[in-house]
């Protein structure tokens, strides 16, 4: 076995519960900013925010949830959105964090496998809410703001302040984001106060957050990397965060300019607007001084590209979401174009040949294992797929191909797992297959990712149509639409005769992306 381990020092993992560690600095600064809505100017200063959020916990406790009890918020990025966050794990209750752009049928299989009592959201999303419940334990939608008739207004639900409820930071799950790993359906990411706290350590020295800093948040919190790098990490800081809901880029720019940020996190397709828009000449930028991209692949050449633009340096890490989510990430001064960063501490590494199973030395390409104290619990209610990613010696299967240089720094070359990734959001094959099998005109289909420079890749189904089927592309576009998340749905189609499977019916997705 051939270990490559983190070139870095190991750093201390705190034994606390995760709304201590990120409110460390909170009485040091209780009147600086934590969170600005960016488009109301809504504004928390730390010690207000720390304040709600034990509020909150204690209204969760005055409602009868206990310890092992989940609750669901389906939100965009605004303040209240660390308030819940954290006044769940502060009662001792997991946030199962829902991508609000879901349609009401993804929403409520969310809602049922984790088994959450309580779904929190705002005025926007209440309509998909109020379907979503159906059939499930909730029967109490709370919403963020303004109140809707049928709901529960948020401010219901703050009470008495209390203390942190007694935890097990090794074994206690804190969040459950969805998933899908690297195939299949979503699942439920067991993620503890240790695993998000070990995260948060040892990525501390590389984003080297200086005293003051304001963050842009553009990057959803719901999904780990906006969750963790951009709220929880920069609320350790004590830094300020300012929040925007969605990604416009006429609006970031101009918050950019007036609020001078200083980080940016983003996405590959908001790096290609920053190296081409023309729009980017209207701002001053100067407040900049780091771009992080993640998510999805980077180009080399890209990165280069808007960091010249801008005068910025633009870098890049790798992680997922079972991760918690980084394992991969630029050190000052030790930027790579192309690369993913060193390994971070506490970490290791093995390069796998998928074909053999031999691990590969510097240099060798295979698929990237990772163990560390950031790798997830498991997955909820699904023992079968915990297994097949994290093996016995607790090595987790990234399902991407990488290689290492002899400097320590990951290279990621290709992907060995099925998700097609869209503006860095997840769409797994399997899922969008099995709806598409569900349409009486579709007698077998098969789905893969293309390059997109905007997006990064796009959905692609192969179709085979039942004999004497009447049926158009944009027929099955429109029989989509309602189903899934719109980033989900297929405008792509190839109708085919066959789908190529081997002989034990696994689709054969190379020989699609080949013809």
């Amino acid at each position: 076995m051939i270990i490559h381990s983190s070139p870095l020092p190991d750093v201390e993992i705190p034994d606390i519960a995760i709304t201590e560690y990120v409110l460390r600095e909170a009485s040091r600064v209780p009147d600086r900013p934590a969170l600005i809505d960016g488009p109301t100017g809504r504004t928390y200063t730390y010690g207000q925010l720390n304040g709600m959020i034990h509020a909150f916990a204690g209204g969760l406790q005055a409602k009868g949830l206990v310890p092992g009890d989940t609750i669901a918020l389906m939100s965009p990025n605004i303040p209240e959105f660390a308030i819940v966050f954290h006044g769940a794990a502060v009662a001792g209750v997991s946030v199962s964090t829902v991508n609000p752009t879901y349609t009401a049928e993804e929403v409520r299989f969310q809602l049922e496998d984790s088994n959450s009592k309580l779904l929190i959201t705002i005025g926007l999303f209440a309509d998909t809410a109020k379907v979503a419940i159906g059939g499930t334990n909730i029967s109490e939608i709370v919403i963020i703001g303004d109140p809707i008739d049928g709901t529960t207004p948020i401010q219901q639900l703050f009470g008495a302040p209390i203390s942190q409820v007694p935890i097990n930071p090794a074994e206690d799950i804190v969040v459950l984001p969805y998933s899908s790993g690297t195939t299949g359906f979503p699942k439920g990411v067991m993620l503890t106060h240790r695993n998000l706290i070990a995260n948060l350590a040892q990525v501390e020295d590389a984003l080297a957050i200086d005293d003051g800093e304001i963050v842009l948040a553009v990057l959803p919190f719901f999904h780990i990397y906006g969750m963790q790098v951009l709220m929880n990490e920069f609320l350790s800081r004590g830094a300020t965060i300012v929040t925007v809901p969605r990604f416009d880029l006429e609006q970031c720019l101009s918050i950019i300019q007036e609020r001078k940020i200083t980080r940016l996190f983003a996405v590959p397709p908001i790096v290609l607007a920053l190296a081409k828009h023309p729009l980017v000449d209207n701002y001053d930028l100067s407040s900049l001084k780091q771009v992080f991209s993640g998510a999805a692949p980077l180009s080399a050449e890209l990165a280069q590209a808007a960091a010249a633009r801008i005068d910025c340096e633009v870098v890049q890490g790798f992680g997922m979401t079972e991760l918690s989510p980084v394992s991969h990430v630029t050190w000052p001064g030790q930027f790579k174009a192309g690369t993913v960063g060193l390994t971070i501490p506490n970490t290791e590494c093995r390069i796998v040949d998928p074909e053999t199973g031999e691990d590969q030395g510097t240099d060798g390409v295979g698929e990237l294992w990772v163990r560390g104290p950031q790798v997830m619990k498991g997955y909820l209610n699904n023992d079968e797929a915990t297994r097949i990613t994290i093996d016995e010696d607790g090595w987790l299967r990234t399902g991407d191909i990488a290689t290492i240089d002899a400097d320590g720094h990951v290279t990621i070359v290709d992907r060995l797992k099925e998700l097609i990734k869209y503006k860095g959001f997840q769409v797994a094959p399997a899922e969008l297959e099995a709806l598409l099998l569900t349409h009486p005109a579709i007698a077998d289909a098969a789905v893969i990712g293309i390059p997109d420079e905007e997006a990064g890749e796009i959905p692609r189904a192969f179709v085979v149509l039942r004999p004497d089927a009447d049926i158009s592309a944009a027929d099955i576009t429109a029989f989509m639409q309602d189903k899934v998340a719109t980033y989900k749905v297929v405008h792509d189609f190839v109708f085919t005769d066959t789908i190529p499977k081997s002989a034990s019916g696994k689709i054969l997705r190379r020989l699609l992306r080949d013809s």
